[in-house]
């Protein structure tokens, strides 16, 4: 499990991007095609075409991180190459990282209790 700090937002790359890319290579797609400052501290998570390894990118201040996790089973849900970037909340992220369609879970808001005690 990854604690995300408050105030740190979590993009997706939507397109499946080359996995052999490194620091460097993931720091260039996150300035040019996602537009985003790879140095903001922002976590950026990245994914292959056949869907079972993902990447994440931050910089801690000192220098990057990256952490890759590769599935034995199944593919980590993606939102569709049409968008460009998608942001994910901290438990969002937490959903993809163990393989769970984070797409499909939605909050459900239960009725204000009408009296109390």
């Amino acid at each position: 499990m990854i604690s995300v700090p408050p105030g740190v937002r979590i993009w997706l790359a939507a397109r499946p991007v080359d996995m052999r890319k490194g620091f460097d290579g993931l720091a260039a797609i996150v300035q040019q095609h996602l537009g985003q400052d790879p140095f903001s501290g922002q976590i950026f998570a990245f994914r292959g075409k056949r869907g079972d390894l993902l990447k994440l990118l931050l910089w801690d201040g000192q220098g990057f991180l990256l952490v890759a996790k590769r599935l034995e089973k199944g593919r980590f849900v993606w939102p569709s190459p049409a968008t460009e970037r998608v942001r994910l909340t901290p438990a969002e992220l937490a959903m993809l990282l163990e393989g769970i369609d984070w797409r499909a879970l939605r909050r459900t808001d239960e009725p204000r209790p009408s009296l109390t005690g």
